[in-house]
């Protein structure tokens, strides 16, 4: 069987992802006691640190009979400019599957190019899929599911943000996002979601937020941007999800946030510790959803 990877959430069919989450549901609720990595490794290479995407990996390889190894930049020749395709070749000879959470989205298509192992892409500068994979089952786990529910995405156009169109693009869910101008999405993510879902791009959060199930929002400097924080709060000024904006969703909306947050900025802390806020749930999830993408790229899982 050839080995497969997950890069982004088109690499996935929609049946595809609903078998993950139904996996992912017999894992978190206890009833899924298999070991299908007894015996392997997966390789974690980080040249962004983390806490949600390292400790759900390491945990969760741990959890399923297997064995986490974590390769920083310090640990690998690559920080001292060994080619991404020959890691690949050596990584795959040594384990059986490579996570890798990093800054240029073509490093890790490079790498898995070379791999003749599973490569997972733990998050890159355009995209952060396995997040927004477990965002989709907090959706489902919260609402019942994504059909005919309505998404608003506030804030930066950002890896999140281009995750959740192909999310949309995939699923078929409408998908509202309000972005300044000059921070929208990737315009080929967001065209490709368009001709396969009802995406709308709005200046005005309010009109995204209106009747939505799903109000979602992200820091507005993301790792590496440091040095723009102080245009960005300038430019964004506006697109906090307080406690008014959070008025004009459904009233049985959730607020989701992948975290970490910065309280005060682009979201209020009301809204954050707030009785519609599933922020903690959908982090849990992240470990729930990993160990099932494992399962199947690494386990061979079929359920």
């Amino acid at each position: 069987m050839p080995k497969r990877d997950f890069l982004q959430i088109p690499d996935l069919t929609a049946a595809e992802i609903v078998q993950l989450i139904d996996l992912a549901a017999e894992i978190k609720a206890g009833r899924y006691q298999k070991r299908p990595l007894a015996g392997k490794t997966l390789a974690m290479v980080f040249a962004k640190s983390s806490t949600r995407t390292r400790v759900s990996f390491e945990v969760g390889v741990h959890h399923l009979g297997g064995h986490g190894l974590f390769l920083s930049g310090r640990d690998l020749q690559l920080g001292r400019g060994e080619p991404i395709k020959d890691t690949a070749r050596v990584l795959s000879r040594y384990t059986d599957g490579i996570m890798i959470r990093t800054f240029a989205h073509s490093d890790v298509e490079e790498l898995a190019r070379h791999a003749t192992i599973p490569v997972i892409n733990g998050l890159t500068d355009r995209l952060h899929p396995c997040q927004v994979l477990s965002d989709v089952f907090t959706v489902r786990e919260m609402l019942g599911g994504w059909e005919g529910k309505k998404v608003a995405w506030v804030g930066d156009g950002n890896n999140m943000a281009n995750s959740w169109l192909n999310a949309a693009s995939v699923l078929g869910f409408e998908l509202r996002l309000a972005c300044p101008e000059g921070y929208e999405p990737e315009r080929e993510i967001f065209e490709r979601a368009k001709r396969c879902a009802d995406v709308s791009m709005h200046e005005d959060p309010e009109e995204a937020v209106q009747g939505a199930n799903v109000v979602n929002t992200d820091v507005w400097a993301s790792m590496g941007q440091e040095g723009e924080e102080d245009a960005r709060r300038l430019a964004f000024k506006g697109y906090t999800v307080d406690a008014a904006l959070m008025k004009r969703a459904d009233p049985g909306a959730i607020f989701l946030h992948c975290l970490p947050a910065h309280r005060g900025e682009e979201v209020a802390d009301e809204v954050f510790e707030g009785p519609q806020s599933r922020v903690f749930d959908q982090a849990e999830n992240r470990l729930h959803v990993q160990k099932a993408l494992l399962a199947k790229l690494m386990g061979r899982e079929e359920g």
